[in-house]
């Protein structure tokens, strides 16, 4: 399947939307909700059995989903600002939360992810953010992305995660 070309057609989620999705240990959709099903313009069966990258924007640097797998692939939760790209080009950022699934014997089976809608704020401040990491990643690899983002944060005295609370804090 073609990728769709971007456009300037934003969606946004309302206030009480949670966007939920599974995938199994290669990142394939195995569940998807209506809203999600809504906001990416797929329907239910172009998305189950998808990557679920069919809906990564080409403005998100790949620095962001390196840190998104390590943390769930170690069993840890991660949040994040995401930028998505809907089947018809459009887009709608989210504020992700990822999670491995575990089974009774605490072995990873697979992930499950809750999106709800991101502060304002928050997409201005990692629009601008991602825009320098993708920079980065185009002029040094993943690497150079990958220190840009954790010199950002060491001056600023904060660890990844306090940082993008702190962007969804007032809202």
């Amino acid at each position: 399947m073609a990728r769709p070309t971007p456009n300037s057609n934003r969606y946004d989620l309302k206030p009480n939307d949670f966007i939920v999705s599974k995938t199994d240990l290669k990142g394939k959709i195995t569940y998807c909700n209506q809203i999600f099903m809504q906001l990416a313009k797929y329907s239910e069966e172009e998305l189950i059995g998808a990557p679920h990258n069919i809906v990564r924007h080409p403005d998100m640097p790949r620095i962001v989903f390196k840190l998104l797998w390590d943390r769930v692939q170690n069993k840890e939760e991660i949040f994040a600002y995401v930028k998505n790209l809907s089947k018809d080009g459009g887009y709608y950022w989210v504020y992700a939360n990822v999670t491995p699934s575990l089974d009774t014997n605490g072995s990873i089976i697979g992930y499950y992810s809750v999106r709800r809608k991101p502060s304002e704020d928050g997409i201005r401040v990692c629009g601008d953010l991602y825009a320098k990491l993708l920079n980065e990643e185009r002029r040094g690899g993943m690497d150079a992305s990958g220190r840009f983002l954790n010199n950002l944060l060491e001056e600023n005295g904060v660890s990844y995660d306090e940082f993008i609370a702190s962007l969804q804090e007032e809202f």
